[in-house]
């Protein structure tokens, strides 16, 4: 079925099926000049009927045509989510800078594609370390939302979709996209947001290398268990010491422990021989920290984690970056 020649009508075969074996999608989100590897359908009272097949050429033609029939949504095979998936990622710069696209949209859209490579990347436990096809595909992911996460509303939309419940690889795209914002606000140019944004992003890699009993227990650690968590800097600058990464990606990763008053690790470093995007980076990581559930503690709100990082945490953060992070929150109606 060619694609342009039934923009402007509804045909094709059935498929069968129940709606549990589709997923919806906006058909904003099926670019110009591409040829999706996924079927298209339209719902028609309960029926599935094909608008496109794999391979099919869209064009601009062929998408206003699905508004002109006044249908919002379409329907993928639950089957070939992952062509899907693979689709998005593959067009995500082009579908986060559209601006015809609604901001929550593109916000799910990023949040969604930023969770499944992380989880891609905290699954690879590869012994030598991160692949070159994956860090290359992270990168590439941080090159194309710096624009977008460098804008106040996408912050607000973000926060609704931001998880709570913590996961390792949830809680790395949150430090980024709360970190993100925060470079902006401290007028970092672009090409120093890539660098210390795929730092956030790849922060706690080393925890891969971490027993999941000890991630994941619900009380205090033994000395033994405290000493191998925090290796986890260590173990993430070796995993990806093989990679063509930047000083200042490596400095996140290896230093985003370290606390203003000295008393961090791996090395103390102190005060502002801290470096400014590492000094970010950790105050980001420990507001989202307090903020999530773990096991045996409740997430705090965030009125409550600020207030935590201001009294019981004196010390660990940078007060001036603290205050600006604050207003970076409020602007985003998040206190």
């Amino acid at each position: 079925m060619n694609a342009k020649r039934n923009a402007g009508t509804v045909g094709g075969s059935v498929e069968p099926g129940k709606e549990k074996d589709f997923f919806p999608v906006s058909p904003l989100m099926l670019f110009p000049d591409t040829s999706p590897e996924f079927r298209v359908y339209l719902n028609q009272n309960g029926r599935f009927v094909l608008y496109t097949r794999e391979k099919d050429s869209f064009d601009e033609t062929t998408r206003r045509g699905l508004f002109e029939l006044g249908i919002d949504k379409v329907f993928v095979l639950a089957e070939q989510k992952d062509r899907y998936d693979g689709y998005l990622e593959e067009n995500l710069g082009r579908i986060l800078d559209d601006a015809s696209i609604p901001v929550t949209e593109r916000a799910q859209t990023f949040y969604g594609a930023a969770v499944q490579i992380l989880e891609e990347v905290f699954a690879s436990r590869l012994p030598e370390g991160l692949s070159r096809k994956l860090y290359d595909r992270v990168l590439a992911f941080v090159q194309e939302s710096v624009r977008f996460l460098s804008r106040e509303e996408s912050l607000k939309s973000l926060a609704k979709l931001i998880s709570h419940d913590y996961k390792t690889f949830t809680h790395s795209v949150n430090v980024y996209s709360f970190a993100m914002a925060l470079f902006t606000a401290c007028g970092l140019p672009a090409e120093d947001c890539v660098r210390l944004g795929l730092g956030a992003l790849l922060h706690d890699i080393g925890k891969a290398k971490v027993p999941r009993a000890i991630l994941e227990s619900p009380g205090p650690l033994s000395e033994d268990e405290e000493g191998r968590l925090k290796l986890h800097p260590i173990h993430g600058v070796s995993m990806c010491s093989m990679l063509p990464m930047h000083q200042e990606t490596v400095n996140v990763i290896l230093f985003h422990h370290e606390r203003f008053d000295g008393k961090g690790y791996p090395t103390g470093t102190a005060g502002e021989g801290i470096p400014l995007g590492v000094r970010i980076v950790s105050l980001c990581d420990g507001y989202d920290n307090l903020t999530a559930k773990k096991p045996g503690r409740r997430a705090l709100t965030p009125f409550e984690a600020l207030k935590r990082m201001r009294e019981d945490k004196a010390g660990a953060f940078d007060m001036e970056l603290y205050k600006r992070f604050v207003l970076v929150l409020s602007g985003a109606n998040i206190v």
